[in-house]
């Protein structure tokens, strides 16, 4: 390109020569041809290209001189103005020297124009007058001088920005380039999985090979200063299958000291929070050792283990657990981020398709609707009174079907974030397909300053939008009930109708019930469906020890 480039120049300068001066200053066109060879073959070499650069300008400075003169001898310019025919070809040296970014050698190669212009113009005389006497030859000189200066810096700053575009990947292109890398990571995880709670049972299924626990638990961030519990084995302090454990991050505790310190902590007390009294045959004494689960500087989560013994945990303990806590560590960081980044990518593509289908088929069914209209607008009087019931009840079946889309899109741009909060954004909805249904919403909000996971949170969310639409579908109901409890790493949400019930009590058959249950396994829930007294149906989704709740 740069040869191309090279040569169309260095034609031009040819043919502006000979208009100028004659045939016979061709030999400065040859000789530069011949000069610039080097820097055309070898255009990075760190002697011979700047030298050949220095013979070009000190070549076209000369030369130009000449064929000013030379063009007043031959009467075509006078004043030393058929300089120009010759000066553009500065451009090219200079040009190239800014844009392998040699700054300094730009700069002093338009030094060594301006001295070389001004020492041949000294020397060359015409009509017994120094050409650089000449107001014409200063004046196309300066001029010529200025243009190229431009053009040095215009390209200086078209390298940089190469160069930057170079060093900084595009944010698609690096993007592609983290998630092929985390799609390989996956690919070698145990299961193939980037679950964060399939990573957390893992690593403690991994602990007990190590280390023997009575109760073992991974916690992780989810904001507001609380902890959530990714897993956990263990019988609880009380008997039962799960313990609650302590997630707060301001209490006196040994899991709040290990999250801020990173450093393990071994406590004789207990880490979880005692609701109803020690099963039998329990121990009252507890040792409790809480491993950090740093990736980098983060702390990305925390496995604590208890043992109903005291002194259970050796001060060497959390030692031997670091060779396996810490290769968790990363792969729970890769989870964690690769759940976010399902999330985000989740939510575009639901916005998208929202778009879609508004811009696309809702409009065209708007369209039928007028078009029904116009119809039954233009009907006769007399004859039509079958065309005209058909065209209303079409008509009104439209009108199903519009509101009926409006409302799925409303669902599919519903955002947890968008509302503030998982349970203003259920009760928004509930709300609004309450209001189009004609069902009467009564709604029970009990929220907490803390927040779920993001992708645990659009999981809920979807799973109470579908309890909701097949209420307003299926129940044939007039009352709606919405409870909301979300006390991190605890919610429960149930929705529940006054309808006709569930038909033969046969659920699993259900399309939309499937997706539900689905969902609630993705995040380690429990989805239950019951009859409602004295009539209808109760959905509920239960995340960690949530009690269960009824509705009257």
């Amino acid at each position: 390109m740069a040869g191309v480039v090279r040569l169309a120049l260095l034609t031009l300068v040819a043919a502006l020569t000979v208009l100028v001066a004659g045939v016979g200053q061709l030999v400065w066109i040859g000789a530069l041809a011949v000069a610039g060879l080097p820097t055309l073959f070898m255009p990075r070499h760190r002697v011979i290209a700047p030298l050949g650069r220095l013979a070009e300008v000190l070549l076209i400075a000369v030369g130009a001189s000449y064929i000013a003169g030379a063009a007043v001898d031959a009467g075509t310019f006078t004043s030393g103005v058929g300089a120009g025919a010759l000066l553009p070809y500065l451009a090219v040296p200079l040009t190239a020297a800014a844009f392998y970014g040699h700054r300094f050698e730009a700069g002093a190669l338009l030094l060594a124009a301006t001295i070389g212009l001004g020492t041949a113009g000294a020397f060359i005389h015409v009509d017994g007058v120094r050409l650089i006497d000449s107001p014409g030859y200063l004046a196309i000189c300066a001029q010529w001088l200025v243009l190229v200066t431009l053009g040095t810096l215009t390209s200086g700053a078209l390298q940089r920005a190469v160069l930057a575009r170079r060093s900084v990947p595009q944010p698609y292109a690096e993007a592609t380039r983290l998630l092929t890398q985390l799609r390989t990571v996956a690919r070698q995880l145990p299961g193939a999985t980037l679950d964060p709670g399939g990573i957390a049972e893992h690593l403690i299924d991994e602990v007990r090979t190590v280390t023997k626990s009575d109760r073992a638990a991974v916690l992780t961030a989810s904001g507001g200063g609380r902890l959530m519990v990714l897993a956990q084995s263990g019988l609880g302090l009380d008997g039962s299958d799960r313990s609650d454990w302590e997630t707060t991050l301001d209490t006196d505790s040994a899991i709040a000291e290990a999250w801020a310190s990173q450093l393990s902590q071994i406590s004789s007390r207990s880490q979880t929070i005692r609701r109803t009294a020690a099963a039998p045959g329990t121990s009252s004494e507890v040792s409790a050792l809480v491993v950090p689960l740093v990736a980098g500087v983060r702390t990305v989560g925390l496995l604590v283990l208890e043992l109903d013994a005291a002194g259970g945990f050796p001060p060497n303990a959390a030692a031997r657990l670091r060779s396996v806590a810490d290769p968790a560590a990363l792969r729970l960081e890769a989870a964690l981020l690769f759940d976010e980044v399902r999330s985000l990518a989740t939510n575009e593509e639901r916005q998208r398709l929202a778009r879609e289908i508004h811009d696309g088929v809702a409009q065209e069914l708007v369209m039928v609707g007028y078009g029904i209209d116009n119809a039954l607008a233009t009907l006769p009087e007399e004859g039509s009174e079958t065309t005209e019931t058909e065209l209303r009840a079409l008509r009104a079946e439209v009108t199903r079907v519009i509101t009926e889309l409006r409302l799925s899109l409303f669902e599919l741009r519903s955002e947890v974030e968008r509302h503030g909060g998982l349970t203003a954004a259920i009760a928004e909805f509930a709300r609004i397909v309450g209001a189009s249904a004609g069902l009467r919403v009564h709604l029970s909000l009990d929220d907490s300053p803390a927040r779920l996971p993001a992708a645990t949170e659009a999981e809920l969310l979807r799973i109470a939008q579908e309890a909701i639409t097949n209420a307003r579908k299926h129940a044939g109901a007039t009352n709606l009930w919405v409870t909301c409890s979300v006390d991190p790493p605890n919610a429960q949400i149930e929705v529940s109708d006054d309808g006709q019930g569930i038909a033969d009590q046969r659920v699993d058959g259900h399309y939309g019930i499937a997706i539900m249950k689905e969902r609630a396994e993705r995040i380690r829930g429990r989805l239950e469906i019951r009859p409602r007294h004295p009539h209808g149906t109760t959905v509920a989704v239960v995340l960690g020890s949530s009690g269960r709740r009824d509705n009257v």
